[in-house]
């Protein structure tokens, strides 16, 4: 008999991935589609929505060729995706109404100012644990509505469907069958009650949604749907779904009030497990559900920057100081230091904790003799010194130290990267053996679904580290390189006034 195995999704902002994982969390096959976002006006981010299936498609399908499994093999289908990002479609069809507004697009910028003039945000805040920022669902939603007629005609029917991708896949998974996604991304809306854990009557009135053309919320670990045979092959169970960042904490073992973990992803996630209580942070950060089981609900803090590995792939594709994203690190230790440049990647704005959405990005402590070295350093050291940022505001709500970083996605490969976030937070920073924390932590949940693992100690056991890097820098050091980057910071905010 085949050994039981669990097919991970996984749909990131720029490619569609699919691994095979056996009983024994080793990933047995794993493959990759990339796609393009448009770019159509300045801050605007979004993406054809039927590419978004299709390419999560082809590498299921992939995963299953590479390693010559039929559909009917697998035990059971877990499902990550990147939040926030929004899908329209006719419910009789299936067809969407137009392009998936992508979670790093600003083009609502301007309607989220106009609610906090009213005053409404602290409510907002109080039953979200959100803020009122363009990155969150709802007000994509209420774009939609607003400047796709065909989306106001189709709500007055009862057809029009609104969801995050995760629901946009399940829909097409299932043949149509399912309308649904998890708590960890539905606390990602801004229309879902942290206390309730179901949708707000209160914020949907506030936002202009109508509550039929929202998905039944679901755990995040258990049987939810049947993939339809004829779209895949078999009728496989789904029976998990996270967000990617909390499908990361929960890949990373970071079952216990107080672990931590930060993926380097586009942008970087930081994400702070604080078990069966709902911290409120006063400090800029987010509150949201890290997972749900058996209707038991997980929280965790979090820390967003929008621009990690985005940064660098604007080295490369923009302005050409690199061929490829992994000659940066050679770069970046081919100079002692970063000659005194400092980059602010405010690209769309600045996230937490400064959440402010008119900052602009800036290249400082320019001489005439800085090189692409100082540039490629100051980008790769930007993005470290985000996430301290994150760090100290998570370390002030939650009242407590954390003792340890684990750390996943595309830039831990960059040991450079790597040694210099342990320095600046002043927390050893490790690396896990399977980097795919995302995929694996959508895999972790299904298995445990579906009764595959006994419980989060077993999984937990199955962790394993490739890396850890510990502090080298002296504190004296640690804060002139903070100060520097908090100036940065200030400039970054003052150039559109």
């Amino acid at each position: 008999m085949p050994l039981p195995m669990i097919l991970a999704l996984d749909q990131g902002t720029s490619s569609s991935r699919a691994l095979l994982v056996d009983d024994q969390a080793r990933v047995i096959a794993s493959h990759n589609e990339a796609f393009d976002c448009h770019y159509p006006q300045p801050g605007w981010v979004e993406v054809d929505a039927d590419r978004l299936w299709q390419t999560q498609l082809d590498a299921l399908r992939g995963a299953l060729a590479q390693a010559e499994v039929q559909p009917g093999d697998i035990a059971a289908i877990g499902l990550t995706n990147q939040r926030e990002t929004v899908v329209a479609w006719d419910r009789a069809t299936g067809a969407p109404l137009g392009p998936a507004i992508v979670w790093q697009c600003r083009r609502t910028a301007g309607a989220c100012a106009e609610l906090r003039a009213l005053g409404i945000e602290p409510e907002v805040r109080q039953r979200t644990g959100l803020l009122l920022d363009a990155y969150f669902s709802a007000t994509k939603m209420r774009w939609m509505l607003d400047h796709w007629p065909q989306a106001r005609v189709l709500a007055a029917q009862g057809r029009l469907a609104f969801g995050t991708v995760d629901s946009w896949l399940i829909w097409r998974l299932t043949g149509g069958r399912a309308h649904l996604t998890d708590a960890s991304n539905a606390s990602r809306t801004l229309l879902y009650n942290l206390d309730s854990g179901n949708w707000d009557p209160w914020l949907l009135g506030q936002f202009g949604i109508p509550a039929s053309s929202l998905p039944r919320i679901v755990d995040s670990s258990g049987v939810v749907a049947l993939t339809d045979a004829a779209v895949v092959g078999a009728e496989i169970p789904v029976a998990g779904i996270a967000g990617d960042q909390q499908a990361a904490l929960f890949g990373q073992a970071c079952f216990a009030p107080g672990m931590a973990k930060n993926t380097y992803g586009t942008g970087c996630f930081l994400l702070l497990n604080t078990g069966t209580e709902c911290v409120r942070s006063s400090h800029g950060l987010l509150t949201t559900v890290a997972w749900q089981h058996s209707a038991q609900r997980t929280y965790a803090l979090e820390g967003s920057v929008f621009i990690a590995g985005a940064l660098i792939q604007w080295l490369r594709d923009q302005l050409g100081l690199i061929t490829h994203a992994a000659d940066s690190e050679a770069l970046a230790l081919s100079v002692p230091d970063a000659g005194g440049v400092s980059i602010v990647p405010a690209f769309v704005g600045l996230g937490a904790p400064h959440w402010d959405a008119d900052a602009r990005g800036l290249i400082c402590g320019l001489t005439r003799g800085s090189t692409r070295a100082h540039i490629v350093r100051a980008a790769l050291e930007a993005v470290a010194l985000q996430n301290c940022d994150l760090l100290a505001s998570m370390q002030r709500d939650s009242g407590g130290a954390i003792a340890e970083l684990r750390i996943d996605g595309g830039m831990s490969v960059n040991h450079f990267l790597c040694q210099f976030q342990a320095d600046v937070l002043g927390v050893p920073v490790s690396r896990p053996r399977v980097r795919e924390s995302t995929a694996m932590g959508a895999a972790l949940l299904a298995g445990l679904g579906i009764g595959l693992w006994s419980g989060l100690e077993q999984i937990a056991a199955s962790w394993q580290r490739d890396r850890h890097f510990e502090v080298r820098m002296d504190a004296d050091e640690r804060q002139a390189r903070k100060a520097a980057w908090h100036a940065a910071v200030a400039r970054a905010r003052t150039q559109s006034l």
